[in-house]
């Protein structure tokens, strides 16, 4: 039996013990765009996770980081899932906030998607953390 959780809640405003992650273990955290830009994206990667959104062009990704690795601590997910659109420089701080999360609360499993032109694609923990250093980038692109 699958569990869709559909109404909508900010990350920033769950309890940071949640009875439903503790319920479900697994968290889908994702940029709030995709609710009208992708919504049968974001159903399908909603279901048996509880959906939480971020906008980091109106939350500061420090409080946002801060709460979300004390639900990890607290409520011991076995899954975070991380859904954005691709190019968006706000979505890319997500991705690395939830790495820098697994810094202080290791152990968790954490996947990475973006949505390019419609199309979802799995990025590596390893690409987010790239993504992070210019200097590594440019020479990878052979400037």
């Amino acid at each position: 039996m699958s569990e869709n959780i559909k109404p909508f809640r900010k990350l920033i405003h769950v309890n940071a013990c949640s009875r439903m992650i503790r319920k479900l273990k697994k968290i889908l955290i994702y940029g709030t765009c995709l609710r009208d830009e992708h919504p049968e994206i974001l159903e399908k990667f909603s279901t048996n996770r509880v959906p939480l959104a971020v906008c980091l062009e109106e939350e500061h990704m420090n409080m946002v980081g801060f709460k979300l690795a004390t639900m990890m601590k607290t409520c011991e997910p076995n899954e975070i899932v991380v859904l954005t659109v691709d190019g968006s420089p706000h979505c890319v701080q997500l991705h690395m906030m939830v790495e820098e999360c697994l810094k202080l609360v290791p152990g968790v499993k954490v996947k990475h998607y973006v949505v390019h032109k419609g199309d979802v694609i799995e990025v590596s923990s390893k690409v987010v953390k790239t993504s992070r250093y210019l200097s590594k980038i440019k020479k990878l692109l052979g400037e």
